[in-house]
């Protein structure tokens, strides 16, 4: 028992610690708005995943394989979704403008919860994690709800290191053109996530 539940944080860790679209709008959050107003979408992101975990789990990947458009048109929503939060990334306020404070929002929970549930990778890696360390066993209702709760803790750590990463360089962006750049950059590195995921590059 041991054995599997550390297999199953080994890869649940590497699904979400790599570089991908959520953990992308972490990292910028948490350079331009600090750890602490990141965590909504850190939550958010964590809770869509394990619910996802947890619906492949009980049956819902069947449904996907049996209808492969389903997985088309979630990956369509989820290209056009993720260039309109590219966009938003990129054409950020600097927080040191005089625009209204208003305007400048971290992502929130919702957000987290859209770019993980609208994400293509997570439903993937999800059936993935299902039919290896669930589908096997005899006891597959108890096997689940460990996956579970060991894919919300590790999501919770990944996406968090990457929002503290984001937080750490925060020193390095005290000027407006650095914010604005950096900005730029999150931006075009987000859209090529999405141009990764129609082109599988």
């Amino acid at each position: 028992m041991i054995t599997v539940m550390l297999s199953m944080a080994i890869f649940a860790l590497v699904g979400a610690i790599s570089p991908g679209p959520v953990n992308i709008i972490a990292t910028s959050s948490g350079a331009c708005f600090g750890f602490r107003r990141t965590v909504p979408h850190v939550i958010g992101a964590t809770f869509a995943y394990t619910l996802i975990v947890l619906l492949v789990g009980f049956g819902l990947s069947q449904s996907l394989v049996q209808f492969p458009e389903i997985t088309h048109f979630l990956k369509y929503l989820a290209g056009i979704y993720l260039l309109f939060m590219s966009f938003k990334i990129a054409t950020a306020v600097p927080l040191n403008s005089t625009i209204s404070a208003a305007v400048k929002q971290p992502p929130a929970f919702i957000d987290g919860v859209l770019s993980q549930g609208l994400n293509p990778k997570a439903w993937l890696v999800s059936m993935s994690g299902v039919s290896i360390f669930v589908s096997v066993q005899t006891q597959s209702t108890f096997y689940l709800l460990v996956f579970s709760a060991i894919s919300f803790t590790v999501c919770f750590v990944g996406i968090s290191t990457w929002a503290a990463m984001g937080h750490i360089i925060r020193d390095q962006l005290s000027t407006r053109t650095r914010q604005i750049r950096f900005n730029m950059m999150m931006g075009l590195l987000l859209s090529g996530t999405v141009i990764s995921m129609f082109f599988g590059l």
